[in-house]
């Protein structure tokens, strides 16, 4: 299995990312909040991974950090939450955020991305809560403890239609992702639109 992977990112297309390591190109689905902590183009990073093998397809997911792919490979063992919905439940709120919510069954603010009701909500409080001290004990890593730093991206063109974009890609629905992206109305970098657009959804 493919566990971590060291190279320069090519592309950036969130959720999807294009890492060169020795001139192979691997092709990767990340959180956001990998996308925000991500260097400029031609800049080594480390990615810790985890490949889904399908039938019809091998995915590779990449984390900036090793608990976050953690946390990743619990929610993927929660009944009904496949790779698809765990990524968006990480992208939907920051790792720390999530955390929270499960430890204090805060089915409110799960039901608010995309993809979970509240059967969905209170199993995975059921079921994380358990699998989080399983994972990490008593003290969580400082990744699951504080907020992610967001680094500076690079501006690209068209960065509304790609936000909406990536808004649907988590699986949101065209409408909603529309009128958040259009609720942000400061010029902001991709990924701070698309973080500034998440934000208005989850707090409503």
């Amino acid at each position: 299995m493919i566990g971590r992977l060291r190279g320069l990112v090519l592309e950036k297309r969130p959720p999807q990312l294009l890492l060169d390591v020795g001139g192979v190109g691997y092709e990767l689905e990340a959180p956001l909040s990998a996308f925000f902590d991500l260097p400029s183009a031609d800049t080594p990073v480390s990615l810790f991974t985890h490949l889904v093998v399908r039938e019809d397809a091998q995915l590779l997911y990449g984390f900036r950090s090793r608990p976050e792919r953690e946390l990743f490979r619990a929610l993927i063992r929660v009944n009904g939450v496949g790779p698809k919905l765990a990524l968006a439940l990480l992208s939907g709120i920051d790792a720390p955020e999530l955390v929270r919510c499960i430890q204090e069954g805060d089915v409110t603010s799960l039901t608010r991305l995309p993809g979970v009701g509240k059967k969905t909500a209170e199993r995975l409080i059921v079921e994380m809560r358990d699998r989080i001290a399983e994972a990490f004990g008593e003290a969580l890593p400082p990744e699951l403890a504080r907020p992610t730093a967001v680094a500076t991206p690079v501006p690209a063109v068209n960065l509304r239609d790609e936000a909406e974009g990536a808004l649907i890609a988590l699986g949101y629905k065209p409408a909603e992702a529309s009128r958040a992206v259009a609720a942000v109305t400061e010029d902001v970098p991709l990924e701070e639109l698309i973080r500034q657009a998440l934000k208005g959804m989850v707090s409503r």
